[in-house]
């Protein structure tokens, strides 16, 4: 679930292809349900992208513009699916973060085996 006056980034760009955001306090809305799907939908094609560009990598007699046209495929899909990543990850709880040094009795470090 968002938190509340969290904002989502959503899976595509607006008009001037600036990043757009969602303000809701759940995620079961029309939008929201919406992104979800292109969420999906964006990490099925770069799988199936990832499968194609892998038999092309392998034929050593790939057309150097098939390879071309594939890059600019991989760097679009790459580009989806970081937005996807990113957008979950700021929809995750943040958790409490602590250093070794914070450690106390209660969680000891592993002995050292020889």
């Amino acid at each position: 679930m968002t938190p509340h006056n969290e904002l989502r980034l959503l899976p595509w760009s607006g008009p001037d292809g600036k990043p757009c955001f969602l303000s809701a306090d759940d995620n079961v809305g029309y939008l929201s349900r919406l992104a979800d799907n292109t969420e999906a939908v964006h990490l099925g094609l770069g799988s199936e992208l990832l499968d194609h560009a892998l038999e092309v990598l392998a034929d050593e007699e790939a057309d150097p513009d098939e390879i071309r046209l594939l890059a600019t495929d991989l760097a679009g899909a790459l580009k989806d699916v970081v937005r996807v990543a990113t957008s979950r990850g700021h929809r995750l709880a943040t958790p409490a973060l602590y250093l070794p040094e914070d450690r106390n009795e209660a969680h000891p470090q592993p002995a050292a085996s020889d």
